[in-house]
């Protein structure tokens, strides 16, 4: 078995090298073989230099080069480049540890094909400022009429796919930026995979880049979502 972990960077030199030497140290001892995707997205810093320096004497961690910004630009480069039996993607601040993706992974069984954390189910720890929580579960209210229902935590950045789920819906996202996680789990319903949705422990990081228009931002991109599916405008290979 092959795990492939995509981090999305964009700008990231000071909190990427602490991230990545906590993956290091936590898989460590696996007795399956993985590959580490750093995805730079277009950074301006030295995120390129510092993977660089890693990467000498851990064969299994690569840098690829995204020059299109957007979270969701540069997670569909990861997963397009892995080659894993399953591909997951987290945050570079480490805000859900990669200790937390070896449990997930547990959660597979035949026809299910991903496996999210949720901040919003029983079991759950998060310690996301008030007004953060108050934002995102209006935004799960909508995002559960318009798409998904039942789904509790849409944006939590703890997401695992299988081989072939990743292979379909991947290629075909539209959703460039902050939104494009509604969107991956959108296709993943379409195409019949089963989502199981798991607690997960968040560590908030206080120099967060989420600003208060990107829930608004999120939300309009949700709306497009809903309306390419209505509309057909996925180019969805036919079996």
């Amino acid at each position: 078995m092959k795990l492939s972990i995509i981090i999305p960077a964009y700008n990231e030199a000071k909190r990427l090298p602490i991230t990545l030497i906590d993956i290091q140290k936590k898989l460590a001892n696996v007795n399956f073989n993985y590959e580490i995707i750093v995805a730079n997205n277009a950074s301006t810093d030295h995120t390129e230099d510092v993977v660089g320096r890693l990467m000498t004497g851990w064969k299994e961690l690569k840098i690829i080069n995204c020059a299109i910004q957007g979270k969701g630009v540069a997670v569909k480069a990861g997963m397009l480049e892995a080659k894993g039996e399953f591909r997951a993607f987290m945050d570079a601040d480490n805000s859900v540890s990669v200790d937390q993706m070896l449990n997930a992974l547990n959660h597979f069984s035949p026809g299910v094909g991903v496996v999210i954390g949720s901040r919003d189910v029983k079991g759950a720890k998060h310690d996301q400022p008030w007004y953060r929580r108050i934002a995102g579960n209006i935004g799960n209210v909508i995002i559960q009429v318009l798409l998904l229902p039942g789904l509790w935590d849409t944006q939590c950045p703890l997401k695992i796919f299988t081989a072939e789920s990743a292979e379909k819906i991947f290629p075909i996202i539209k959703v460039k930026h902050w939104g494009f996680d509604v969107e991956i789990l959108a296709l993943a319903k379409k195409f019949g995979y089963k989502i199981i949705e798991i607690p997960a422990v968040f560590i908030s990081d206080p120099n967060s880049k989420l600003k208060a228009t990107t829930y608004i931002e999120v939300l309009w991109e949700v709306v497009k979502v809903r309306l390419w599916l209505w509309t057909g405008a996925y180019h969805i290979a036919k079996k």
